[in-house]
């Protein structure tokens, strides 16, 4: 569905959505000023339409051994939806690859990869990511520290709520 057809009141429950995807739906109707019959169906219609993709827990990367985050810039050999399609899930197959975008410019695909370490972030690069048939580069790029990952969505596009 268009964005058009949401109205503030979906913005509102995509918005608290988006800062807890736990709360609960009782709390989530008071945020929101509907009764909460009425937030669970709104919620299951943005469910529905695909507006919500799923529910996760954001996970602590450096408590978990995960503590360096390494963007790659891949160049590309043989620009066609076959090399595009098989590049993909070769990517998405990689477990330590947890982003990854076709983007414009110098690089034809910018990948984020999470590792424990150097000794990984190499093995991760020359087992892994360059044996993927038609990449035939990569320039990396170390996170020294994550200011900001995984914000809110800015959802500007709807109407404010506060507003008549």
């Amino acid at each position: 569905m268009a964005v058009e057809q949401w109205d503030s009141t979906d913005r509102a429950i995509l918005d608290q959505l988006q800062r807890d995807g736990r709360i609960a739906n009782v709390d989530l109707a008071e945020a929101v000023s509907l009764s909460p019959s009425a937030t669970l169906r709104r919620v299951r219609a943005l469910e529905r339409a695909g507006l919500i993709a799923g529910y996760r827990a954001e996970l602590d990367r450096a408590r978990l051994g995960l503590g360096l985050t390494v963007f790659l810039e891949l160049k590309v050999d043989g620009h066609h939806r076959e090399t595009a399609d098989r590049i993909e899930r070769a990517l998405s197959a990689i477990p330590a690859i947890v982003a990854c975008h076709i983007v414009s410019g110098d690089a034809d695909i910018l990948a984020e990869a999470t590792v424990p370490d150097l000794a990984a972030y190499e093995r991760l690069l020359l087992d892994e990511v360059l044996a993927i048939p038609s990449i035939t580069g990569v320039r990396s790029a170390f996170a020294i520290r994550t200011v900001r990952s995984r914000g809110p969505l800015p959802l500007t596009q709807w109407p404010d709520r506060t507003q008549p």
